[in-house]
């Protein structure tokens, strides 16, 4: 289905053939004066140096072929007739032609996006699949404020290409082979050194059940690393810790299951309180089996060289105007990294899933890391020229102050917490708007506050830094999530009003707009489609809140400006609620999309 502005462009096109001109100069814009006018044609002025012609004469040749050819309207000619595409046009001086699309070609192209079932977004011709990398939270760690951005992002991201009918497999990749075990491993050490994961000479079975709780594991690890920092001793200990379980420890193996088992319990409770879920929970060690062969595959390549000891791949560019280093695969010692472990990563996803993209959703600082590791992909041929490796980096949430966001007492905020005084925050706020139980109180707090949250991440631009700030967020106010909702909401009001007066709300009953704020709205609804593959296909989810916010703000000044459930002429009667019903499911699917929902009240 084609866009609303790609129909007019081809109806100006032909109105400049008709009158002797190029019909590609009949491209239609949205217009930056829309005090003046709601759309422009800039071709005349493109086409003056072209034909040797003035453009106001161009442009007034071609408002004349439009109203010859029936595809403007005249003093002769009905506004109401579908043939007639723009209901003004004005050839302005020194050569633009100022245009208002006539509102029975409007509603034609409403009736239209409302059969079609993506609402006029075109689906790519045989969508693949795409992976998408959250970014590795750690285990044995509690997610905390810093978590959200990739969380959230990742999240919308994901629903977007789903909506676009791609295959999209998100994949946590967990951090849980680093040197953060090791340090777990000797902190639980020295608090009970008689486990007999500890003991080399045990043979018998290890318990199943973990000797320590989410709270203990988070108590652990930061005293663990804060002492590594000050004791070479146990720093070494650590890295000893992590070798061995690398290597293949039985004890540690399967403490480290435990751990594990314990962690992702807790992660799951915590993005589950987000509504974000991966189709894979993989992390580090998915791939640890797979390194000596990949690794020995770079080596018979010619890939991978030593230097300095270290084992690495060049991947610096003629067209380079930095310095690129070296991609290291070993470590002097043996060692492998992160970017050991990413490039098996890769390599195993090609294998398993052929994605045609593969997206990491992570903090936009490590841009030349990610940088190092897709050109090393490239030339080691782990991934081949069709597949692309997209880096999505996203800025800090930050507190007033400007700084990443803290608690009150200097801390790094845990994700639960954050939530939570999120969720308490919405709970006051509509108590205070209307009387309601304590329970649904908190069942639609609970539901608005993730859409606080959500929203207040994903209306900036990912790439932005942004200020988190709590009453803002929370406000019925405003570009805010409890404002879309609020919309939402009261559609559904009147639309329940309207059902008990009898009606059935049908959205194929749309009428030509009356008003202007009527054909505003109109024009913002027909916008979604267009919208919607620009926001996937620049994987800009600010995008969709950018339109939605305009959607809304639409729609409610046409809603004080309109009697709707008190009109008398029942046609105009059913196409205002039709155009309510359109409104509704645009702004739910888009939000469905973001990654939240509305409830039936607040």
């Amino acid at each position: 289905m084609k866009s609303l502005l790609e129909k007019l462009s081809l109806e100006m096109g032909k109105a400049f053939e008709a009158a002797g001109y190029d019909a590609a100069l009949g491209r239609v814009t949205i217009s930056n004066r829309p005090d003046l006018c709601e759309y422009q044609c800039n071709g005349a002025m493109a086409g003056a140096k072209q034909y040797h012609k003035a453009p106001i004469q161009i442009a007034g040749e071609v408002a004349e072929k439009l109203k010859e050819l029936g595809l403007a309207a005249d003093a002769e000619s009905g506004k109401n007739d579908r043939s007639i595409v723009f209901g003004d046009v004005a050839a302005i001086p020194p050569g633009f032609l100022n245009l208002k699309v006539s509102e029975s070609y409007l509603v034609a192209y409403l009736e239209e996006t409302e059969r079609d079932p993506k609402y006029g977004m075109n689906q790519p011709e045989n969508p693949g699949t795409i992976i998408i990398d959250y970014g590795g939270a750690n285990v044995a760690k509690p997610l905390h404020v810093g978590h959200i951005r990739s969380a959230v992002i990742g999240e919308a991201v994901k629903h977007m290409m789903k909506y676009a009918g791609y295959k999209v497999i998100g994949d946590a990749h967990l951090g849980d082979w680093g040197l953060q075990m090791g340090l777990v491993i000797v902190g639980l050490q020295d608090r009970q050194p008689d486990l007999p994961y500890f003991d080399p000479d045990f043979k018998g079975e290890y318990p199943y059940i973990a000797p320590f709780t989410i709270s203990e594991l988070e108590e652990i690890y930061p005293a663990s690393s804060a002492k590594s920092k000050e004791d070479p001793e146990y720093k070494a200990r650590a890295m000893e810790a992590t070798h061995q379980l690398q290597i293949g420890n039985r004890g540690y193996r399967a403490l480290w299951k435990l751990i594990m088992d314990v962690s992702l319990t807790d992660l799951k409770k915590n993005y589950g309180a987000l509504n974000v879920d991966f189709e894979l929970w993989n992390g580090e060690s998915s791939v640890q089996d797979r390194i000596p062969a990949m690794v020995q595959y770079m080596k018979d390549g010619g890939y991978a060289y030593i230097s300095e000891g270290a084992l690495v791949v060049d991947v610096k560019e003629e067209t380079d105007t930095k310095e690129v280093p070296p991609c290291m695969i070993l470590k002097s010692d043996g060692a492998s990294l992160y970017n050991t472990t990413d490039l098996a990563t890769i390599q195993e996803r090609m294998e398993l899933y052929h994605p045609e993209q593969i997206i990491y959703v992570v903090d936009k600082r490590q841009s030349l890391y990610f940088e190092q590791v897709f050109r090393c992909a490239r030339k080691t041929k782990l991934v081949g020229p069709e597949t692309k490796l997209t880096f999505l980096g996203f800025g800090t949430m930050n507190g007033a102050d400007g700084k990443p966001f803290k608690t009150r007492e200097g801390g790094v905020m845990r994700l639960e917490k954050l939530i939570s005084e999120t969720k308490e925050e919405m709970y006051h706020k509509i108590k205070e708007g209307r009387p309601v139980t304590d329970e649904e109180a908190h069942e639609t707090a609970d539901q608005v506050a993730i859409a606080a949250l959500k929203y207040g991440d994903l209306s900036n631009q990912a790439s932005k830094d942004y200020v988190f700030d709590i009453d803002r967020f929370t406000s019925f106010e405003g570009d805010t999530g409890p404002y879309i909702l609020y919309t939402i909401v009261r559609i559904k009001s009147i639309l329940a009003k309207y059902a008990e007066q009898g009606g059935v709300p049908d959205r194929s009953r749309l009428t030509p707009a009356k008003n202007d704020s009527e054909k505003a709205l109109q024009m913002q609804l027909a916008g979604f489609g267009s919208m919607m593959e620009s926001a996937i296909a620049e994987i800009a989810p600010h995008r969709i809140c950018g339109y939605i916010y305009d959607l809304a703000n639409a729609f409610n000044k046409f809603y004080h400006e309109t009697q709707i459930l008190t009109e008398e002429d029942p046609v105009r009667k059913e196409g205002l609620i039709a155009m309510l019903v359109l409104t509704r499911d645009i702004l739910e699917t888009a939000i469905d999309v973001l990654g939240f929902e509305a409830p039936e009240r607040m």
